[in-house]
């Protein structure tokens, strides 16, 4: 084959790739989304995945594909609305000029979408998310109580004296993955909230990884590793425990 065929054929394969890509852009509710949906017909349990600080980036993809592959449908709402951060600098200004009543708004469409998808168990939807995300999932499992399943990693929390009443508003069974070494979010307001919520009849599973700091499901270390395969299990097996039954 010719240098000039065999770069056609590429072409046509990538070309190929960033349709399917695009295919599974999403629009709800004056928002966008990816989505992943699982192999094989019939209905699936779901799951709204939720950016980190980042936005919508590949990493936050790649997780809604491998809950596909899981047998979920999932759905990650551009709560930037189509802006990306590469450089922590970046990333907390966006955070900072984040709408959170925006942002729940367009997860609450995120979830209304997925409650009329064919595809979709209507009443066997969780959320999941990370950092910023996790806050956010937290956030909005207070405000909608239909939510099946909330998995957190290392969420933001709010001030200490507030989490009493902050936790009572969590209906969903919660999980949770945190960092013992984690100086934005102390292990000591990690345990009140797992008090709190115990406290208000919740029965929250809730791991706090020694010496691992804030968002270590990133980590390339052996024991950053260690503790991000043993989040992924825990979280996956919740999610299957409350979703699939």
């Amino acid at each position: 084959m010719s240098k000039r065929k065999i770069f056609f054929v590429s072409f046509l394969i990538l070309a190929a790739g960033l349709a399917a890509a695009a295919q599974r852009m999403v629009n709800f509710g004056g928002a966008r989304g990816y989505l992943a949906l699982p192999r094989g017909g019939g209905r699936h349990p779901a799951v709204i995945v939720i950016q980190e600080w980042w936005g919508l980036n590949g990493w936050i993809k790649q997780r809604a594909d491998l809950l596909a592959a899981q047998g979920y449908v999932a759905l990650a709402p551009d709560l930037y609305h189509g802006r990306l951060a590469t450089t922590p600098r970046q990333a907390m200004a966006l955070m900072r000029s984040f709408n959170v009543a925006r942002g729940l708004r367009d997860l609450q469409s995120a979830y209304l979408y997925l409650r009329h998808l064919s595809a979709v168990r209507p009443h066997h939807i969780g959320a999941l998310g990370w950092c910023f995300g996790g806050g956010m999932a937290m956030r909005f499992a207070r405000r909608q109580p239909g939510l099946r399943a909330l998995a957190v990693y290392y969420g933001e929390l709010p001030p200490p004296g507030q989490l009493g009443p902050f936790a009572a508003k969590i209906r969903a069974p919660m999980l949770g993955n945190f960092g013992g070494a984690d100086r934005s979010i102390p292990p000591a307001e990690v345990r009140q909230l797992a008090a709190d919520l115990r406290a208000a009849g919740r029965h929250p599973e809730i791991k706090i990884y020694p010496g691992m700091p804030h968002a270590f499901a990133h980590l390339t270390t052996p024991a950053g590793r260690a503790a991000a395969r043993d989040a992924w299990r825990r979280t996956l097996r919740f999610l299957r425990r409350h979703l699939q039954s």
